[in-house]
Parts: C-alpha cells; structure tokens; sequence
C-alpha cells in the first residue's frame, strides 16, 4: 500500500485535485501543511494534520511544517464567523516556539533520506513590499474568484462583514505555496476541508508565474457522532501542551470517546494497522461495556502526544479510580484524577473531628442540620465508604498518606479536605 492507499482506508481523504493518486504512486514528493500560531500550544484538532505529514514522511515522503509566523499576523478567515483579534510580533514568536516543540514529537527532523523541514513563513512574508506584493502575485488573482469562495462569502453575508486584511489571506497562503515550490521543489499542499479555496488559489499562482503543476489534498474536518466540535469539553480546548492540558486529562478526553466515534478515531489519530482495528471493532461489538477501542485509543494517542511514563501514571490513576480504590491511591495520584474539585484544609487534631463538624467546617455542607440529613440518607461517603453514623468521628490515621480525606456528597459532588499538621 502507498501513501495514497493509507489515507483512503482511514477515511483521510475529503477531496483531491485531479492525478494526485497517480503522482503518489509514481514518485516521491515535497509536501507540506501550515499551522496556525494562534497559541503557544496545539490541540487535538490539529492532530489530525500533524499525524498526516508523519504519514508521509513514514512513506518515504519529505514532510514541511510550515508555522505561520507571518500570515498569523493577519488571520485565516476560514471558517470564522469574526475576525480574529490581531497578535503582536513577540506573541505570534512565542508561538512559533511552541508548537516547534511540538512538531518535533511527530516528524524526523534528522534522518538523512526525506527530513522534514519547519519552516516559518515569517522569513519572506515579513519582508514583502506591498506594491511588489500586488504587481507579482495580485495581478494573478481575480477579484470575483476570491468573493467566490466560501469563506469570504459566509463572512461577506455576516453582519461584521470582512476586513481587507482577511480578505489578503488567500493571496499570502498561495505566496507561500509558490515560496515553497521554488526552494524546495513542494508540490502537495495538504490541509483540512475549510483550506480547499486557499490551496487551488496557491497551484494557480504556481501554474500562472512559473508554468508549472501543483497539487493538492484536503483531510475531512473532524465532528462528533453527536454533532459536536472536535476537541472541545467543558474545560476548553484540549491542547497538545501537558501544562495546559494534564496528561491525566488528555487519556480520559479519549477514554469517554462516544462508541460510535471510537473506531474512527482509531484510523484518524493512531498508527494501528487494519487488522488491528478491525479485531478492536469486533471486540467492541462483542463486549461494548469493556470499551476496547476508547483504551487502545486513548493509550495509543497519549503516548504519542505524552511518552510512555505520562501513560502509565494516567492508566495506573484511570484502573485506581474505575476499581474504586481510592484507598490504595497516594496522594498525588488524588491529586491527580480530582484536580479542580473544591478542596479545604483542616488542622490537625489528634483525636479526630466529630463527621458533623468536619463537613460543616470545611464547607462540604452548608449546616449541621444538612450534615446529618445527608449521613442519615446515606449520600456522603469518605475515602469511598459510605458513612451511616452521624456520632462518627474520623481520626488523622484514617487519612490518605495521613493527609487527606476524599468526600463525596451525593452521587458526584467531590471535595477534598486536606490535614495541616504543624
């Protein structure tokens, strides 16, 4: 199977420019992507791009990750409904940093057949002359062509409408492709379904400044089962960066993958063969309560985001918590799986806290009355044991580590209560 064959099995392929399967088959070829610096980090969505040069480059394809450190000072409008806020030189750079961190997790950047390139668009972009700029490039692009695409037709229909500097965004990203064709013999462009219109816009300008042949592939822009967007949760955005997102955080994202999204999933974002996948599927039909294809998901992509250790500590704190066993978790693995639940600190009594008064103190509760009401219903459990006496008293040595106690108030209401000792 060629590269080709690989993205059409995993579902990769939204659309193509006519001949690409044959130029894939025939030759090996210069292909690149461009990220967006909006952020210091990257997140799941872009994945999907990110995993589809590491696929070209394991084919023998040499791969460029393009970062948009000059066209990021403008903006893709591509499906935005209102102009992004526009960033400062120094934050576009701290970006930049970023996600070359990143990048490096994924792509070769030392092997001595086909290494891939990051390259920031920045380096010419930024040095452009605006009357050159539209002698050279803007003469080759009809007005009419660009208010044909769809992106600056959403935006034009809008009640903000679309800015000049929006508007220039398709010119700067065909610059880029041509940029890239003359130095490094680029021919693919490859992107998601919204960057269509860009990347025809950059072969024309290829095809009508230097007579030559560019092509272009686009993957399918990623939505739930459910019709949701990608990528999103409660939190925010799931980022590729473990200090903006956990890696705990990260393996659940995959672990509660809707069943009807999880064997997708697996062709989009692992690097597990078909036959692989296809005995997870079978394993999922069979026995759908085990949820084989979100764990081998869910491992597979936090390894490959986070390395091995960030895996085994989110597995270990996942099997913990699933089991029950809170008991047997040290304290920072609680920490860990229950970061951002409401968390208070008691002093240390040697003698323990009447339950009553704890929960009272520490804010689990609002009163005593709501206290007692609540054991007597058997709705707070401590360390995963329900409490049915209200003249219970907890000591320090029944404590986790001695430290903390894990309340639970109702069926989900987490707390944390920390003992200061000293």
């Amino acid at each position: 199977m060629d590269v080709y064959g690989e993205f059409a099995w995993r579902g990769l392929i939204y659309d193509e420019t006519e001949a690409v399967r044959d130029l894939l088959a025939r030759e090996k070829v210069t292909v690149y992507i461009g990220f967006d610096p909006t952020a210091a980090s990257l997140h799941v969505g872009s994945l999907l791009p990110i995993l589809a040069l590491a696929r070209f480059q394991r084919f023998g394809h040499a791969p460029i990750a393009l970062v948009g450190g000059g066209t990021g000072l403008i903006g893709d409008p591509s499906g935005k409904t209102a102009e992004r806020q526009l960033l400062t030189m120094e934050r576009v750079e701290a970006n930049v940093e970023g996600i070359r961190q990143q990048l490096a997790r994924f792509l070769d950047f030392e092997r001595t057949a086909a290494p891939a390139r990051l390259i920031n668009n920045a380096e010419w972009l930024t040095k452009l002359g605006a009357i050159d700029f539209m002698r050279d490039v803007g003469k080759h692009f009809s007005v009419n062509a660009l208010l044909a695409k769809e992106s600056v037709k959403r935006r034009i229909d809008s009640e903000e409408g679309i800015s000049y500097t929006e508007f220039s965004y398709a010119l700067l990203q065909a610059y880029d492709y041509l940029v890239l064709y003359d130095r490094f013999k680029c021919t693919l462009q490859l992107g998601g379904s919204d960057q269509w219109g860009n990347i025809t816009a950059g072969m024309d300008l290829i095809r009508r400044v230097r007579g030559g042949k560019a092509y272009g592939l686009v993957v399918p822009l990623i939505t739930t089962a459910s019709g949701t967007k990608f990528g999103k949760t409660e939190a925010g955005a799931v980022w590729l960066d473990a200090q903006l997102t956990r890696p705990y955080d990260f393996y659940q994202f995959w672990i509660n993958t809707d069943d009807r999204d999880a064997v997708r999933y697996l062709k989009f974002f692992t690097f597990l063969p078909a036959e692989r996948i296809v005995e997870l599927e079978a394993a999922g039909a069979r026995e759908p309560e085990k949820r084989h294809a979100q764990r081998e998901l869910a491992r597979e992509v936090t390894r490959l985001v986070h390395g091995d250790e960030a895996l085994r500590e989110a597995e270990a704190a996942t099997e913990k918590l699933f089991a029950g066993s809170i008991r047997e978790m040290s304290v920072p693995e609680l920490l860990l799986v229950f970061p951002n639940v409401p968390s208070s600190t008691t002093a240390y009594v040697p003698e323990g806290w009447p339950i009553v008064d704890l929960l009272t103190s520490t804010g689990v509760t609002s009163s005593k009355s709501e206290a007692t009401r609540l054991i007597r219903g058997g709705g707070i459990y401590v360390n995963d044991e329900r409490v049915s006496d209200e003249r219970l008293r907890l000591t320090p040595d029944e404590a986790i580590d001695g430290q903390l106690f894990v309340v639970r108030k109702g069926k989900k209401d987490n707390f944390l209560i920390r003992i200061l000792r000293g």
